[in-house]
């Protein structure tokens, strides 16, 4: 179910939306207006997005990789700058682990497909809008395959168990499924039975353990060690 943010004394969220496809835009715009988001601006390329965000300061950026005036990979540490506090979610048709890579390295706080389903595009922009980290599932291990694979090939025993995950308790491990799954704070909390705060003290603590910043690298982590719901 999507939810509407156009609730009383809720400001709606603002988005721009970056993509050198117009048809593409229009579609991501009439996709969440129609939900009650707002869209504060357009652009076509990565530049303009850079001025745009700087005067805009949106909530939420989506922004494309592959575009016919730059990468927009090539651009996202500006944006960043320009608007410290905008969440950035990279679209994209390719599961590159070199786009994953630099993404995650940029800041972003989300990656996935434009052949997802466009619940599953409202729902991202309004779970990073809310400070949280999405990256589309298929795309993760699409991605991290050919690493997986080489791991496969290196495997021996003495790796058979690893320390990290050892470290996790049964629900850490159950959460942290769930979250390379791309589901978000609340959808964990639901599936779960218990709070959202809950949730978000199991995730801190994973992330602990792991030694990682964020949970779109505890995603990587689950993947690369097979740790999938």
């Amino acid at each position: 179910m999507v939810i509407s943010m156009q609730q009383e004394g809720v400001h709606p969220i603002r988005v721009v939306i970056v993509d050198d496809h117009g048809i593409v835009r229009e579609g991501l715009r009439t996709l969440l207006t129609r939900s009650g988001i707002e869209v504060v601006g357009e652009a076509d390329n990565g530049l303009s997005a850079v001025q745009l965000v700087k005067e805009q300061q949106p909530d939420v950026l989506l922004l494309d990789i592959r575009m016919r005036n730059g990468d927009g990979l090539q651009y996202l540490a500006q944006i960043k700058s320009a608007s410290p506090k905008t969440d950035v979610i990279m679209l994209t048709t390719y599961a590159n682990p070199g786009y994953l890579a630099r993404a995650i390295h940029g800041g972003a706080s989300g990656y996935i497909s434009k052949d997802a389903d466009p619940g599953q595009v409202v729902r991202a922009v309004q779970a990073v809008a809310a400070g949280e980290e999405l990256i589309d599932r298929s795309l993760l291990r699409a991605a991290l395959a050919p690493v997986i694979d080489e791991e496969v090939e290196d495997f021996s025993e003495d790796e058979a168990s690893d320390p990290l995950s050892d470290e996790l308790s049964d629900r850490e491990m159950e959460v942290l499924r769930l979250l390379t799954s791309g589901l978000s704070n609340a959808a964990i909390a639901d599936k779960l039975h218990v709070s959202v705060s809950t949730v978000k003290t199991h995730v801190r603590h994973i992330l602990e353990k792991l030694d990682v910043a964020d949970r779109t690298q505890a995603a990587l982590w689950a993947v690369r060690n097979n740790i999938t719901s």
